[in-house]
Formats: structure tokens, sequence, C-alpha cells
């Protein structure tokens, strides 16, 4: 548990701390400078959020499927600790 806390940890540092970072294809900032050419920002404004709903998407849905993972095997290690002390109980009395 403490070693998924730690690499939490560092992917939510990852995430908080890339905001400023802004990337964009050849095509996408040959539009954006021609829309600035003419006072427009909004386009490139537009453009970049879009290219980071793209990036975050993925490592979102891999977190969730692997927190969904993560909660199904704790609580099926549950229902099999439960299981192995009630046979140890049985055994025993």
């Amino acid at each position: 548990m403490k070693n998924f806390k730690i690499i939490f940890g560092f992917i939510m540092l990852f995430v908080l701390s890339g905001i400023d970072v802004w990337a964009q294809c050849a095509m996408c900032r040959g539009s954006v400078e021609s829309s600035m050419g003419n006072g427009r920002n909004n386009v490139g404004v537009g453009l970049n959020t879009g290219i980071m709903f793209l990036f975050v998407m993925p490592y979102l849905l891999v977190a969730v499927i692997g927190y969904l993972w993560y909660r199904n095997s704790k609580k099926n290690l549950q229902e099999r600790q439960f299981i192995t002390s009630r046979v140890k109980q049985a055994y025993q009395g």
C-alpha cells in the first residue's frame, strides 16, 4: 500500500506540474500563428485545451482500471482469508 501511495504521489506531481506545458503539432502551430496575426488568440487556447484533454484521457482511463482492479483483488483476498479462518476454526473446534 505504501508503494501505491508513493507512485500515485509521483503521478499527481507530474500531472499537476505539467499544467504550463503546452505542445502543438506543426499544422496546429501554423493555424494558431496565422490566427494570432489576425488578432485572435482563442483558436490557440482551444487547440491547447484539446491537446491536453487528449493527453490526459488515456492516463485517467488506465488509473481508473488500475484502481478497480486493485479494489477487486483486495476484496478477493479478504474473502479468501475469511474462508481460510473459517476452515481453521472448523478443524480446531
